[in-house]
């Protein structure tokens, strides 16, 4: 790789990996030290073609989640069975992983810029502004859906097709369209566990001892040609276990039964 070799966003990919490399060793004890991260279907990982491959999954911190996810990618290519152990294999990183996010998070501060530079594919939010719903929504950029594009020509994308860390709510249309149009390979991911361990933007750890779970399911069935943007995104609702279904009144049996888990769940480090 020459030393000035760029991406299809124009980042000097040498760069990206020095990123790549000084984060993932800052925040892995965060995932294996501090909290205990379980992961389930690293195989899937390995199986996957280099590009036109779309991540989805739920959203419970700004940044937690994706860097979680950098870890996963790399230590499962790396031939890591279910675990992230010895932080060597983010020394010749996968660089063609990028992630959307909305441009004002990116924005917000040093440090959400710096970390764009790792793979961000900023996206203007057509629905919500400075974190609260708008009435009128704007039109779609179409540079995001381009660029959008480009990255899945180039590689691996993630997505947080709630477009928000609130459980349970709706998925955007957009990523159906993205679906149906680009025909990407569509691999579910379903995370817990890190808004209980870190703050909203998952920077901050607010809790110790939490185990995380990271489940990587196999890719969606989908029929581009006849499925319609609802279905997709019905789909895409269960794949992440979102979908209204999910939501029940809990006996109080099974409560106190998930407590006693909640208890077994935390370690000590």
């Amino acid at each position: 790789m020459g030393l000035f070799k760029r991406n299809s966003f124009g980042h000097i990919l040498f760069l990206k990996k020095w990123l790549i490399r000084m984060f993932g060793g800052i925040t892995h004890r965060r995932y294996r030290g501090f909290n205990e991260l379980k992961i389930e279907g690293s195989e899937i990982i390995r199986n996957l073609p280099d590009t036109n491959v779309l991540f989805i999954s739920n959203h419970q911190t700004y940044f937690a989640d994706v860097v979680a996810m950098f870890h996963v990618f790399n230590a499962s290519l790396k031939g890591r069975e279910n675990n992230i152990k010895d932080v060597l294999y983010l020394w010749n990183p996968k660089l063609n992983i990028y992630y959307v996010a909305a441009k004002e998070t990116m924005q917000s501060g040093i440090l959400p810029r710096i970390m764009a530079y790792a793979g961000a594919i900023t996206v203007e939010r057509t629905w919500r502004s400075k974190g609260v719903d708008v009435k009128e929504k704007k039109e779609v950029n179409p540079n995001d859906t381009e660029n959008i594009k480009i990255a899945l020509q180039d590689g691996w994308v993630i997505t947080f097709p709630q477009g928000t860390t609130k459980s349970f709510k709706p998925v955007r249309k957009g990523t159906a369209h993205i679906i149906k149009e680009h025909r990407p390979i569509v691999v579910p991911i379903v995370i817990d566990g890190f808004r209980r361990s870190f703050d909203k933007k998952g920077l901050r750890m607010k809790k110790k001892g939490i185990l995380q779970s990271f489940i990587i399911k196999e890719p969606l069935e989908i029929d581009y040609d006849n499925d319609t943007i609802d279905e997709i995104v019905e789909k895409v609702e269960y794949a992440i276990e979102q979908h209204s279904s999910f939501l029940k009144v809990i006996p109080c049996e099974e409560r106190e039964e998930e407590e006693k888990l909640n208890k077994l769940r935390r370690w000590e480090y």
